[in-house]
């Protein structure tokens, strides 16, 4: 059971995704860097050309380093990338929602969450 202490900091959302999902949760107001020395964002775009250890660094940074951090948004198709990291990932704070993208439809039997809701109910 989570406590009040668990969540009560967690303020952002984060996003790892393709250009245009960033650009438009950027655009919404989700941006955010913090303050010096470190000037961390909370976002990462990924293209054709990112490896797939950013990724995995940049979902570890999000899910276990920073602690202001309530819910990680992530494409779809980039999870899949990682989708070992995705599906072992089990706590509750924060959340890893997989979304979709422009160019990739939503595809609900590689969703984590759903499998697990699935699971749960023996389906």
């Amino acid at each position: 059971m989570a406590s009040q202490a668990d969540y009560k900091d967690r303020q952002f959302l984060a996003v790892i995704g393709d250009e245009d999902s960033v650009t438009g949760l950027l655009l919404a107001g989700i941006g955010h860097v913090t303050s010096p020395p470190d000037n961390q964002k909370n976002f990462l775009v990924v293209d054709a050309k990112t490896e797939t250890s950013a990724i995995e660094s940049a979902f570890e940074k999000f899910t276990t380093e920073r602690k202001d951090i309530g819910i990680v948004l992530i494409n779809q198709h980039i999870a899949d990338r990682i989708r070992y990291r995705i599906d072992t990932y089990t706590q509750a704070f924060p959340t890893v929602l997989e979304i979709p993208s422009k160019d990739h439809p939503y595809d609900p039997e590689k969703d984590s969450v759903l499998r697990r809701v699935r699971r749960l109910f023996g389906e």
